[in-house]
């Protein structure tokens, strides 16, 4: 039973390294949201994450033997640097084996602290398999990231914490999640104590193995994940975590990429910190929370798991974060081609502020722009906003959730060729690492001619490819093309009849 949790808890040993992180008022969240929002802060612990507290607590645990051999790990970089640090304090030798996709400022900081780093894979489940190779070679003492009851005590006390810190009435506790562990401590803890209180899960809706789990009532296996959180990029919750969340966790909300980007804006405009897209997670959920239920003047808590972010990845996360907010509307719109046409649209938006206006001539009759709007609440606005244009003759369609057009298309308008035949448009996605991009264009070679080629780098785990291709259509072009995909091995989306294209590429 979960229960037993709170023994181990209370009697583990994190002080050493970690301290007790302060819980913080959200200011501009709690006025914005008619709340109290709380936040935890785990983003101020040495490692700048919450894994410290277990990883610590596994290893003081261990016995005089198994500290002689060493330890290791599997990690996408916060139990890494948690676990490095632990060992380095104990004299310990410790080998860690990362994703090739783990951003570079957490594998410098477990180097930092002493850890011999393995780069292997591309996904935390491919790294986890390699380590445990490792480890029955070596003999060393495996320290898992979550699935292990030494680390679930040692992040259960942040709830000891957090319960002691704040004593009135708490009406819910947002957790992140990834395999499991933080939620696992936290809500045996908190359940056992003040059950009273709702502790609701957090995921990415790309990653979401917990989600998945509770709905098939067993644990499930991804068949993949996505990595911009790439802190809780896991495809199958851990076993012990999954018990304990059947019992302990009232609910489950994914947030997606633009939402965790807004509310990364919200923690810098409360804290003037910046998180890692998995240590903004719970802040996502409580927002999406509040618009569900309508919930008002309770005191609702959230745990910022995490800082390490790549500062090259800000880029990505400043872009989506208006869209993520739902304060800002991307919309293809069809105008005449006529001297005024622009001036009497913009007129039409009234005092809304354009955000991005992106054209090219196409042909005497009508014209394609791409325009980005600012609204106080995209939801509630655009329906009106489009209807009012539509009733005006302007032909409206709404692009704000279409990923083509958020990550290609607004940088490429103006880009139409009018005399490419038998056009055909692939998006790309592979793993960001020194070569993936030259393997992309030696694998294609000179079987195609590229007739558009878009590649743009945000720093982020993934690197993206927009490709035109001219190919024949005819039956043995197809296969040979699908041949190709295959032997290529990267996700990919054929976007050819992608509404965006054809109106600004086709």
């Amino acid at each position: 039973m979960p229960n037993k949790y709170i023994k181990r808890i209370l009697e583990a040993n994190v002080y050493d390294v970690a301290i007790e992180t302060p819980l913080d008022v959200a200011a501009h969240l709690s006025q914005r949201f008619s709340n109290n929002i709380l936040l935890k802060r785990e983003d101020l612990q040495p490692v700048f994450s919450f894994k410290l507290r277990g990883a610590y607590n596994k290893v003081i645990n261990l016995n005089a033997e198994e500290r002689a051999i060493g330890v290791i790990t599997a990690s996408a970089g916060n139990h890494a640097q948690g676990l490095a640090l632990a060992a380095q304090r104990l004299g310990i030798k410790a080998v860690i084996v990362m994703p090739k996709t783990t951003p570079g400022i957490k594998i410098r900081s477990v180097r930092h602290y002493g850890a011999k780093v393995v780069l292997f894979g591309d996904t935390f489940d491919e790294a986890y398999g390699h380590s445990l190779e490792i480890m029955k070679d070596k003999g060393y003492t495996y320290v898992h990231p979550y699935d292990d009851p030494d680390v679930i005590a040692g992040q259960g006390t942040i709830a000891m914490e957090l319960l002691r810190q704040y004593t009135k009435p708490i009406h819910a506790l947002f957790v992140p999640v990834g395999g499991g562990g933080l939620i696992a401590g936290v809500s045996a803890y908190v359940k056992y104590l003040r059950p009273d209180i709702k502790v609701i899960g957090v995921e990415s809706e790309d990653s979401a193995c917990l989600t998945e789990a509770l709905k098939k009532g067993r644990r499930v296996t991804l068949p993949e994940v996505g990595l911009f959180a790439d802190g809780v990029a896991v495809a199958t919750i851990g076993k012990e975590p999954f018990r304990i969340a059947k019992k302990c966790v009232d609910e489950v909300i994914t947030a997606s990429t633009d939402e965790i980007c807004a509310a990364i804006k919200d923690i810098f405009d409360d804290t003037r910190s910046i998180t890692e897209p998995a240590g903004a997670l719970a802040v996502a959920g409580l927002k999406k929370y509040v618009d569900k239920t309508g919930i008002k003047d309770e005191t609702l808590i959230a745990i910022d798991s995490g800082a390490n972010v790549n500062f090259d990845r800000l880029l990505h996360i400043s872009e989506r974060t208006e869209l993520g907010e739902k304060r800002e509307a991307l919309l293809l719109v069809a105008i005449p081609e006529k001297v005024g046409s622009f001036r009497n649209f913009c007129r039409l938006l009234g005092k809304r502020s354009i955000t991005e206006f992106n054209y090219r001539y196409a042909d005497e009759e009508k014209a394609h722009v791409f325009v980005g709007v600012r609204l106080a609440d995209r939801e509630s606005e655009l329906p009106g906003l489009m209807a009012h244009l539509d009733g005006k003759g302007y032909a409206v369609t709404d692009i704000s959730d279409n990923e083509m057009a958020k990550l290609h298309i607004r940088h490429l308008v103006g880009g139409r060729a009018q005399s490419v035949r038998h056009e055909e448009i692939f998006r790309f996605e592979f793993p960001e690492r020194p070569g993936a991009l030259m393997r992309f264009l030696h694998a294609l070679g000179n079987r195609w001619n590229i007739s558009l080629f878009h590649y743009r780098n945000h720093g982020a785990a993934y690197g993206r490819v927009l490709v035109g291709l001219q190919m024949e259509p005819t039956a043995k072009s197809k296969k040979e093309f699908k041949q190709f995909l295959q032997e290529l091995g990267y996700r990919y989306w054929e976007e050819t009849d992608n509404p965006a294209y054809k109106a600004f590429l086709s």
